[in-house]
């Protein structure tokens, strides 16, 4: 991503030649120059008639395309506006100009006018001059599936730390769209020394907005300095770290609250919860884990929020195993899976173990079909708790995985081993011997090589709950 004190590159600047002036009076729109006085991306104050625009470029699905427009309309929906038609385009690939073409943008042109749309939604990120081109022909806001994504994140950010990460996002996605502004407000100095063309108010803005990004930087960085110091806290408690990921809406925060009482704010809508909420959750086998409801994810997730959730998305980067949160009753669950995968990647997290939940398995028997087709997963409901058992024991049998089961013998004089074993691993048995304690114990490997003088035996903690119990 390009640094957001740079000036545009280039083909930032490549305008197409139209007769449409500035002070043309456009269509009513929120978006944009074109809009309102909301400091939002959207205004409020009526339900936008939106027209959305989906392009299928040389090789794509068309069907996919298709689906992607049916997840933009649930975005725009709950932003705040209504999606009353959409176009759909083949194209080898994009106009670099207005990414559809001059003659296809005049299309949409006359059936945004035909059905008075306030503005047109293009499911792809448009460059800010394919935004400033398209706006010019249009007569009303052009937005990209990013600017509707990020209007939606600053509606339901709460916690100080949200509200930064989702003004930091939206600067930098504001911040190469500044060239419009500095058109009508050039200032000419007087005096010696200052004859010329003076600062225009493009510049005044765009320093003002870098030295913001700068201050929401560093009071991020500030945050994520205080939750490595909270994650080297419970590292010390021996305690494997959980989080909850999957796409939006999947059903995270439910099951979080159902397995921890967690009372996360839960809703059927996109990005009801954006900030992370940890909670300890117990095992059946008497374990203990940190357990963390993450944001969703979503399709063309926008770097600039990957980027800005940083500190909120290290939890699942540093966790020690994901429970990937599946809506087995959706349309395309498919396509989920490969969504959060890709982000995943994207924030350094791929490797993380992963354990399948297809939930909502009461709508249905697509979560127990696709349980059967991922080995090792779990088929479950939030809402009714079919199975939450079974997902706490696989839980469990995941994490034990990652510790050695050993049989130790400490000798009556070492008190302070005694108490080694117990802090810093789970004792599952204990008999008093005339040479000292035999325990068995689960122990993580960094702990039981500390211990390796008192070890008689040591197997593999691969085994399960049950064996675990008896």
């Amino acid at each position: 991503m390009r640094d957001p004190g740079a000036e545009p590159e280039d083909d930032d600047f490549f305008e197409i030649d139209d007769d449409t002036s500035d002070e043309e009076e456009s269509h009513r729109g929120a978006f944009g120059d074109y809009g309102g006085e909301s400091s939002g991306l959207i205004e409020r104050t009526f339900r936008e008639r939106i027209v959305l625009v989906g392009v299928t470029q040389d090789g794509g699905d068309p069907e996919l395309t298709d689906a992607s427009l049916d997840e933009l309309a649930l975005l725009v929906d709950t932003a705040g506006a209504d999606a009353v038609e959409r176009v759909h385009q083949r194209r080898t690939s994009p106009d670099p100009a207005t990414f559809i073409g001059s003659g296809k943008a005049a299309e949409v042109k006359e059936i945004a006018e035909a059905i008075d749309c306030d503005t047109v939604v293009f499911d792809d990120e448009l460059s800010p001059a394919q935004q400033f081109n398209l706006e010019k022909i249009l007569g009303r806001s052009a937005l990209d599936r990013t600017a509707v994504i990020l209007d939606i994140f600053a509606q339901n950010a709460s916690t100080l730390e949200g509200k930064a990460q989702v003004e930091l996002a939206q600067l930098r996605y504001r911040l190469p769209r500044l060239r419009r502004s500095g058109k009508s407000f050039s200032q000419q100095g007087g005096g010696i020394g200052t004859r010329g063309p003076g600062e225009t108010q493009l510049e005044v803005d765009r320093r003002r907005l870098v030295r913001r990004v700068h201050k929401l930087e560093a009071d991020l960085r500030r945050v994520q300095s205080h939750r490595v110091t909270q994650s080297k806290a419970r590292s010390r408690t021996r305690n494997r770290a959980v989080a909850l990921v999957g796409y939006t809406n999947a059903g995270k925060s439910s099951l979080l609250n159902r397995l921890t009482d967690a009372d996360v704010l839960v809703e059927d809508r996109l990005f009801a919860t954006l900030d992370a909420t940890t909670r300890k959750l117990p095992l059946p086998g008497g374990e203990t884990v940190f357990a963390t409801d993450t944001v969703g994810f979503v399709r063309k997730l926008p770097h600039q929020l990957v980027t800005a959730f940083k500190t909120t998305l290290d939890v699942v980067r540093d966790a020690d195993l994901l429970v990937h949160v599946v809506d087995g009753s959706g349309p395309d669950p498919e396509g989920s899976i490969a969504a959060v995968r890709d982000v995943l990647e994207e924030i350094g997290a791929g490797d993380v173990p992963e354990l399948m939940v297809f939930n909502k398995a009461d709508r249905g028997d697509g979560a127990e079909r696709l349980a059967a087709r991922y080995e090792g997963s779990v088929a479950a409901s939030a809402h009714s708790g079919f199975n939450l058992d079974l997902v706490l024991a696989t839980i469990g049998d995941r994490v034990r995985s990652m510790t050695e089961l050993a049989e130790l013998l400490v000798p009556w004089d070492r008190g302070d081993v005694l108490a080694s074993v117990h802090r810093e691993g789970q004792v599952l048995s204990e008999a008093p011997e005339e040479a000292g304690m035999r325990l068995k114990a689960r122990l993580e490997p960094s702990s039981l090589g500390a211990l390796r003088d008192f070890v008689i035996a040591d197997e593999s903690a691969a085994t399960t709950v049950e064996e675990t119990l008896s």
